[in-house]
């Protein structure tokens, strides 16, 4: 599926609020609501919309700790990567994982509760033998601002 300019406009809609009602986003988009309903049945039919979620604010929910963590493994075999990614996205408070290119092999991002959770993740991964040579944590003290959305129409100016 080839996306047009008004297939942008609803993607950088609906990811700034999912829940839109059709006929707001068709007036966003500049379409009628059967049209805009149809393309947006499309876009996710295609795979372009993966799903919607709440957004959470935590700090209301109490105190959270927010880790960026450089991981360098001993190896470089494709299996040792996958082990590694394997055992990654089964703890919970990893919340991104990126395989990078430069001084290390991943970068990681955590939610926990402490400082001492993060740490005791952290044991609990050395000891599972998932293939981390050394790490590096990066605790974030402050976040003046995260965007929830890409950046759709700078990216793909239409």
């Amino acid at each position: 599926m080839k996306l047009d300019r008004i297939d942008i406009r609803i993607l950088h809609e609906l990811q700034k609020n999912g829940r839109i009602t059709n006929v707001e986003l068709a007036e966003l988009v500049h379409l009628s609501p059967s049209p805009c309903l149809m393309r947006v049945k499309k876009l996710q039919q295609a795979g372009y919309i993966t799903g919607y979620a709440a957004q959470i604010d935590l700090a209301k929910l109490g105190p959270t700790l927010t880790v960026f963590t450089e991981i360098t493994l001993k190896n470089h075999r494709k299996m040792d990567f996958d082990r590694f990614q394997q055992a990654a996205e089964k703890v919970e408070e990893i919340i991104e994982c990126h395989l990078i290119s430069g001084g290390y092999d991943y970068l990681l991002k955590f939610v926990t509760g402490s400082i001492g959770d993060y740490q005791a993740i952290m044991e609990r991964m050395i000891d599972m033998d998932v293939g981390i040579d050394k790490y590096f944590s990066f605790v974030v003290m402050k976040s003046p601002f995260v965007k929830s959305h890409l950046p759709l129409k700078t990216i793909f100016p239409m």
